[in-house]
């Protein structure tokens, strides 16, 4: 008799997670999932280089934080602000802090304010690779 193989672990993992989520939370994980998703398909296009260009620094598209924000709406709101930025050098840094808000329930506020200063710093980086 044959048996289908079970999926990988992380897999099995993250289905374990999803089923021990409030339906809100489930939701959350979701948009952070095609967030993810998103940006996978948006670097196959080569998109968000952030290497230096011969006129100099872009300067950010501030969009002013909305009173009422999810932490995904935050990531999208500054992937745009902060076009410029390679997103893959910050994807570690979003992820967890994304994991810290829908895993551990930290409060989408204090989480949406490490990303803008995330955000920032990376912004600061790239300026000074210009010798701004």
């Amino acid at each position: 008799m044959l048996t289908s193989p079970l999926p990988p672990s992380d897999e099995r993992h993250l289905t374990r997670v999803y089923r021990g989520l409030d339906a809100e939370s489930r939701r959350t994980l979701l948009r952070f999932a095609d967030f993810l998703w998103s940006e996978l398909e948006r670097r196959g296009r080569g998109a968000g280089d952030e290497s230096p260009s011969t006129t100099g620094p872009a300067e950010p598209d501030t969009i002013t934080r909305p009173a009422q924000e999810t932490v995904v709406g935050a990531i999208k709101r500054l992937s745009l602000s902060y076009h410029m930025l390679d997103r893959r050098r910050m994807l570690d840094e979003t992820s967890s802090l994304m994991a810290a808000h829908v895993l551990n329930g930290r409060p989408a506020r204090d989480v949406i304010d490490d990303l803008e200063a995330l955000f920032a710093r990376h912004y600061d980086a790239y300026r000074n690779r210009f010798g701004s």
